[in-house]
């Protein structure tokens, strides 16, 4: 076995954290992040590479089957010199090649160890120094080792050393070297040997080389004491795929993930600073449309006492002057004046007093009317003004150029612009400040009107519909007292008689103020509900972001916690 099993514990754990963090990035529907982490996903997924050097003939096939120890062949072994294509080995499912271009190949074998080490098995060097690039820009940058393999005999062959100069001087990786059929030599010239590769690698740069000698012969006819291959092992579990080195590759994966996350969580806080002002502009809002519904309602209120005392104070000194013309001297005078004179009969006075009080009704009522309507029109445009305003200035936080929340910046910029011009048409247009629901009476009044705007519009649609008001209520009033006078005969039933006037002024005043009341109250508060259907976007978008962003912290917050208790486990 030549792979740290804590590390590879540990190494599970950092692929299933960086999963989890690619999920997240798919969720938060960030194209780029999403492919950045994929592309650290993968290469978290890629198995250990060894890329395996020498010249041709060299043992290195032999070497690489030994080590594996797969029980079957990883690398061919053939009696002639392969060609000049490198072969990348690989797992899978089923055993295929795949011809990548003219100077590599893939083979896919269902072989286990494949699942943690790949192997880049490239043909004699005195082959590929023309046709280096395909090795040192594809495969040198991507590797974890490179094996350079000797024959054992002479390790001192120039085309290998001209490609570790290429490959030691540009890139620094690391590399052991090996020794191989050190079972066709004596023990004193393999000493021999050593020391002299040694000298050589330092004088080309290296620092303390490592060299192992080995036989592959002797480890796959079971003489493993003899082989060599337990030294190589358990330098690449320390050095390798354990080790200060598997460690380091561990935690650059991990500092890759911690910067992710951190602009994340940059990103996701601008998000939640938004929200927040977004909320408060939302909830701003609908404070100022209650507080202007309460200043319109107050209005209502004003205005419906007016019309109410001018009610009262029209009302009392009819029946004043009812029950006065009712006494026994005044009723004798006028019956005897009837009798030479038609228009002093009690009936014609009767007929006349009903006149009065229906114009004096009718005529002051109207007048308040027109006044009073004018405040409640301009409240009521006010509320409207003042959601518009606040509209115009709201505060933008996220940008549209944000790195990672761009896309939810562009459309809360759209669902406020949305918002802007449909309020600006909802402004623009009278029967927005109009119900014919609430005052089906009204249906003659045109919306067509606005072609002014304001309060002087808005006053003229209430004064029409709160005139059509006054005047059924007062006309049921005056109906009543109508037939109550009809019933007159005589003086004797005056008590009566201004009892039953008094009793119908009582109920008419009832239905007056019940009917301005819920009108006028229910106007305000479909106009003030009409204002705030224009925010039902907003609302949903607000809702939708409050939902995401507790999602995304709960998921940030799970990778970090998990990331740090990773990060003290990998011992560099």
């Amino acid at each position: 076995m030549i792979l740290n099993q804590h590390t590879q514990a540990l190494r599970i754990q950092v692929e299933d954290l960086v999963k989890d963090l690619q999920n997240l990035s798919q969720e938060i529907g960030h194209q780029e992040l999403a492919a950045t982490v994929g592309e650290l996903r993968n290469r978290m997924g890629e198995p250990y590479m060894f890329v395996i050097v020498g010249e041709v003939k060299a043992g290195k096939s032999s070497f690489v089957n030994a080590l594996l120890d797969a029980g079957r062949d990883i690398c061919a072994v053939a009696p002639q010199p392969m060609t000049d294509t490198i072969q990348q080995i690989l797992y899978g499912e089923q055993e295929e090649t795949i011809q990548v271009n003219p100077y590599l190949k893939k083979i896919l074998l269902p072989v286990d160890i494949l699942r943690d080490i790949a192997i880049v098995d490239t043909p004699g060097t005195n082959s590929i120094v023309e046709k280096h690039q395909e090795i040192t820009e594809r495969f040198i940058p991507a590797s974890d080792l490179v094996i350079f393999v000797f024959e054992a005999k002479n390790p001192y062959r120039q085309s290998a050393w001209d490609f570790f100069d290429f490959i030691h001087r540009d890139w620094h990786k690391k590399i052991i070297f090996v020794l191989q059929q050190k079972d066709l030599m004596s023990a004193e010239d393999l000493t021999v040997n050593e020391r002299g590769l040694y000298d050589f690698a330092v004088k080309k740069g290296m620092t303390e080389p490592v060299i192992f000698a080995t036989s592959a012969k002797a480890e796959l006819d079971g003489h493993y004491d003899q082989s060599g291959f337990s030294q190589v092992r358990d330098y690449i579990r320390t050095h390798v795929t354990g080790g200060r080195g598997a460690a380091m590759k561990l935690k650059n994966n991990l500092e890759t993930s911690r910067n992710i996350l951190d602009r994340i969580r940059q990103d996701l806080d601008t998000r939640t600073e938004q929200f927040r002002a977004d909320t408060a502009f939302r909830d701003d809002i609908f404070q100022t449309l209650d507080n202007q519904e309460k200043k319109s309602n107050h209005h209502v209120g004003q205005l419906i006492e007016n019309l109410l005392g001018t009610y009262d104070r029209i009302t009392q000194s009819t029946g004043n002057e009812l029950a006065a013309g009712l006494s026994f001297p005044n009723m004798l005078l006028r019956s005897v004046k009837g009798i030479f004179r038609k228009q002093s009969s009690i009936k014609e006075w009767l007929d006349e007093l009903t006149k009065k009080l229906e114009s004096n009704l009718n005529g002051e009522l109207k007048l308040k009317l027109n006044e009073g309507v004018i405040d409640l029109a301009d409240s009521v445009q006010q509320m409207a003004k003042m959601i518009d305003l606040k509209i115009r200035t709201g505060k933008t936080i996220v940008k549209s150029d944000s790195y990672i929340f761009e896309d939810i910046a562009d459309k809360r910029a759209a669902v406020l612009k949305e918002l802007q011009e449909a309020f600006s048409r909802f402004m623009s247009r009278s029967e927005s400040f109009t119900d014919t629901r609430l005052f089906p009476e009204n249906t003659s009044v045109s919306p067509n009107i606005a072609a002014g705007s304001g309060a002087a519009i808005v006053g003229v649609i209430l004064a029409s519909v709160t005139k059509i008001t006054v005047l059924d209520v007062t006309g049921g009033i005056l109906t009543g007292i109508g037939l109550l006078f009809a019933g007159i005969t005589a003086g004797i039933q005056r008590r009566k008689i201004v009892s039953g006037y008094r009793n119908e002024i009582a109920h008419g005043r009832e239905r007056m103020a019940e009917a301005l009341d819920s009108k006028l109250h229910s106007y305000v508060r479909t106009i003030k509900g009409r204002i705030r259907e224009n925010f039902s976007e907003l609302e949903a978008m607000l809702e939708n972001e409050s939902a995401q962003i507790a999602r995304f912290d709960e998921a940030y917050g799970k990778l970090s916690s998990r990331l740090e208790e990773i990060d003290t486990e990998i011992r560099v």
